[in-house]
């Protein structure tokens, strides 16, 4: 039913038994679905959770979250993806920017003199 969400106890993808799928398991079931879906590009399941951490930086989630997200023990290593974001970066306006001043910027320190 579209109004039902799942809401998984502890993983989101259980095995048989309600334990966490092993890392094999995870990379069998991802290999078997792209040859099932004729997928030849290159990628794997580390690619994946990559992206997952990636994204979630990108849309501005903090990096303490991502880390218990990803189970690491030291945010060192979730820091690893803040080198793939860094792109973002270029798409950030500086306040600056939007004062409207007239003439010639470099000349502000002048303004004042006049006054």
């Amino acid at each position: 039913m579209p109004n039902e969400q799942y809401k998984p106890a502890e993983w989101l993808f259980t095995g048989q038994y309600g334990e966490k799928y092993s890392a094999s398991s995870v990379w069998k079931i991802f290999d078997r679905l792209k040859k099932q879906h004729n997928i030849t590009k290159q990628g794997n399941v580390h690619l994946l959770r990559h992206t997952f951490a990636t994204r979630l930086l990108e849309s501005g989630t903090d990096i303490r979250y991502i880390q218990t997200l990803l189970g690491h023990s030291n945010v060192k290593t979730t820091q690893i993806y803040t080198h793939v974001a860094n792109h973002e970066l270029t798409k950030i306006k500086s306040p600056l920017d939007s004062l409207q001043i007239k003439g010639n910027p470099s000349n502000l320190h002048s303004i004042n003199k006049h006054e």
